[in-house]
């Protein structure tokens, strides 16, 4: 008899302020009510490092999309977002990728983008965006401390922080990654 189980994947903010953008992403990987893995790392970067990437769901399914933009990042280089939309046409036509569950959040040192799997590529209207299982407590938490903390990576620290204290698949092991930049 076989078992199905919700796998939840995490939790991601990217915040862009003051010439900075910075990605982070907690380490819980969820079987149901089963921590399978405290110390995921969700957050990359691509491009040689001109890119970060943080996922939410399914571990493999996002390593395969991470192998695809980077494919994509390469065939048009310094265009993040043609690659990440040439990403999700292939994400939402080609029947293998179709099944894959996740979500990314894409930032270089200008632009940020949230792709899923429905074929969206979206620019945030605000300068921060969260993914996963607690990421609504995440966004909140940022939105609300971002006219109040000058350092972009000290809102995601924080944001995260509260998201771990409310949602039972987000804890407190981030990785973090940041990108001098545009606005």
């Amino acid at each position: 008899m076989s078992e199905k189980h919700d796998w939840h994947g995490t939790t991601i903010v990217c915040v862009r302020k003051g010439g900075r953008v910075v990605i982070a992403g907690d380490g819980q990987v969820s079987a149901g009510p089963t921590i399978l893995k405290g110390n995921a790392r969700k957050v990359r970067r691509l491009a040689g490092g001109a890119v970060i990437v943080g996922f939410a769901g399914a571990t493999a399914d996002a390593f395969s999309l991470f192998e695809r933009l980077e494919q994509k990042l390469e065939r048009f280089p310094a265009q993040l977002a043609r690659a990440c939309v040439e990403l999700a046409k292939d994400w939402r036509t080609d029947r293998a990728l179709r099944r894959l569950e996740a979500m990314l959040i894409v930032a270089d040192r200008d632009e940020t983008l949230l792709l899923t799997g429905s074929g969206d590529v979206l620019e945030p209207e605000h300068a921060v965006i969260a993914v996963g299982s607690g990421g609504n407590f995440a966004l909140a938490a940022a939105r609300a401390l971002y006219d109040y903390e000058a350092d972009p990576e000290a809102i995601a620290r924080k944001a995260m922080a509260i998201a771990a204290d409310i949602c039972v698949y987000t804890n407190r092991s981030l990785t973090v990654e940041t990108l001098d930049g545009g606005s």
